[in-house]
This record gives structure tokens, sequence and C-alpha cells, in this order.
């Protein structure tokens, strides 16, 4: 076990089998929750973050351009759409344990690092629910393609804790809570149960994700005494590549507390 919570983010960031970081994840997140609450958390600490996290050797890595389109009415086409939420999971894992790693300069209270610890924790999980539907169907994660730009957000943004908020949780995220009941609909439609399942799971809890990001952005934005919209429209056009794009789902982004204004002027 690492001496800080810091090490612990770098080691699964360096750990590239997915089982491997997935199950260091957890027991490192299970580590700091229960250190919180017997009153003795464990240090932040501080650890030198890598510019990009091990991979494994699969899936293949390739332009947004280059991925194959999926058709959902078929069965290769949802398993080739599994996979992509997959890889979205699996990314989202060290995105969250990288903003605990990469901004320890910033002093921010014990709760900030509860939430993204939750939120790595999190991710594990729904990644198994996914690769596990996969595997019921002879697939897995790493036998499709997978885009490879999950993680130009994190390059961008990696000296500007606002900037990181803002993109990862407020937009990559809630575009989640945009886009997944189309897909709850359809594995409902091709009566995929396990699918179905998983697919409601992740967005039932996605919410608290954004949650987070908008939670501490405001924090931020109160400790500089910034306006949150103006300094939200700010972040995202220096550092998301064009347009925000509606569909909107309104009422699970307020829930997750960002309101209508945050996003519609930016789409």
């Amino acid at each position: 076990m690492p001496d800080c919570l810091a090490a612990c983010a770098v080691d699964v960031l360096n750990t590239a089998d997915p089982a491997q970081k997935t199950a260091r994840s957890r027991a490192y997140a299970r580590a700091w929750l229960d250190a919180r609450a017997s009153g003795t958390p464990m240090p932040i600490g501080q650890a030198a973050a890598p510019d990009h996290p091990a991979r494994p050797a699969d899936p293949e890595l390739l332009s947004p351009t280059q991925v194959p389109r999926r058709n959902p009415g078929s069965p290769r086409g949802r398993i080739a759409l599994l996979h992509a939420v997959a890889h979205i999971e699996f990314n989202a894992i060290d995105l969250h344990w990288d903003i605990i790693a990469r901004f320890t300069d910033t002093p921010m209270p014990l709760g900030f690092y509860d939430d993204w610890v939750r939120a790595a924790d999190d991710e594990s999980r729904h990644f198994h629910l996914v690769n596990d539907c996969l595997i019921a169907q002879d697939s897995g994660y790493g036998m499709l393609p997978a885009h490879a730009g999950m993680w130009r957000s994190a390059e961008n943004t990696a000296h500007d804790l606002m900037g990181r908020l803002a993109i990862v949780p407020m937009v990559l995220e809630a575009r989640g809570l945009d886009v997944t009941p189309a897909m709850i609909e359809i594995f409902r439609k091709a009566g995929q149960a396990d699918a179905l399942a998983a697919l409601e799971t992740i967005y039932a809890e996605e919410v608290a994700h954004v949650a987070y990001g908008s939670k501490w952005f405001h924090f931020l934005c109160g400790r500089y005494d910034l306006d949150p919209k103006e300094a939200f429209h700010d972040k995202v056009r220096q550092y998301f590549r064009g347009s925000l794009k509606p569909p909107f789902n309104d009422e699970k982004r307020a829930e997750a507390g960002l309101p209508p204004d945050f996003y519609w002027p930016l789409a």
C-alpha cells in the first residue's frame, strides 16, 4: 500500500492491465474511505502524475474519424456500442485518479478527495459491469478498436484545475447524461437484460460525478471571487473544441447542478 493518496493515484495511473488497474483502484478507494471513517485519514501527499496513463496493448487506438461506425440495430453493432462504453469507463478511472494526483499543489478540503475517490471506484465497477456483458457475448474490452482522443482533455487542462473540472465532469460526463437514455432504449428493445441493467446503473450514478464537478468548480469560483457561469463559459471556450451539442438532458443536468444558462449559450 503506498504511503499517501497521491501515490495511490499514480500507481493506478501507471498500471496498464485493466484487471489490475480496477483492482488497485477499488482497493485504494476502500483504504482511503475506511481511513476517513476511522477519523485518521491517509495523508494526501504528493507524487508525480505521468503525462499519459499506462495502457494495455489492446484495444488499438484510432483517431475519431477512423473508428468504424456502429449499427446498434445489429448484435455486432450493440457489442461495438458496449465496447465504446467500456472504453469510456476505463479512461474515466484514470481521469478521476489524475485529478487527485495532479493538483495536490492546490489546497482543497478532504471532501474533494472523498468525491473523486468515490468516482474512481464507481468507474472501476462500471467498467466491469459493461465488460462482463461483452464477455457474455464472446467479446471483451480490447477486442475492438477504440477512440484515441479520450486523454486529450486531461492534457489540455493539466495545469488548470478549474479547467479540468469544467471540461471533464461538467462537459464530457454531462454529455453522458444526454446520450445514455437512448442507449438504454436500444438494449431494452433488444431484450439484453444484463446490458440494460449495467447502463441503468451507470446512468443513475454518473449524475453524482457531474455534481462533484459542479460543486468544486463553484467552490473555486468562490475562492477566487469569480462568477461561476462566466468562468465556466471562459474555460469551455478555452479548452473544448467546437460547440456543445443538443439535445440536452435538462432534468438530469439540473439534478447535477448544471442550470441551462451554463450550457445553452455554448451550444
